[in-house]
């Protein structure tokens, strides 16, 4: 967790965002990430997301499920899902995400949004092509040499 905390501070003092994050396995550090994303002008560069993408390449898998997580902050939806997505065993924060709030990262409205129908969200969403895009589906489906995720 240190480590996380120092790359938080690092990246505050050279233009990002006050996160870090390191994914471990076995004791040992696989990847770090810092939040770089008003100096790469990239929404998703969050450090959770930095660090799970630097780990993902460092050991050639999609897959990360022996691994953990330590965050200098609670994850956003996003990389909360990240974390999910990547099969991450477990979660180590400091900050809250009340703590963050406090300082102007407020992702309550993300949590707010995620239980409303689509078309109720503050972007709306509307359903089309969904029969067009079923062929790709029905096509991932009958596949016998995927790669389940």
């Amino acid at each position: 967790m240190k480590m996380a905390i120092e790359l938080s501070e690092k990246s505050v003092a050279a233009g990002g965002g006050p996160f870090g994050a390191v994914i471990v396995r076995n004791g040992e550090v696989v990847a770090t990430g810092s939040n770089s994303v008003t100096l790469n002008n990239d929404p998703t560069a969050h450090a959770e997301v930095s660090a799970i993408r630097a780990a993902c390449a460092a050991v050639k898998n999609f897959k990360l499920e022996d691994c953990e997580i330590y965050s200098s902050c609670e994850p956003c939806p996003m990389c909360l899902s990240a974390i999910y997505w990547a099969g991450i065993r477990k979660i180590y924060f400091a900050n809250t995400r009340e703590d963050a709030k406090r300082i102007g990262f407020d992702d309550s409205f993300i949590y707010d949004q995620i239980p409303l129908a689509p078309q109720k969200r503050t972007i709306p969403s509307e359903p089309m092509m969904r029969e067009e895009a079923l062929k790709a589906f029905r096509a991932w489906e009958e596949k016998a040499d995927k790669v389940e995720y």
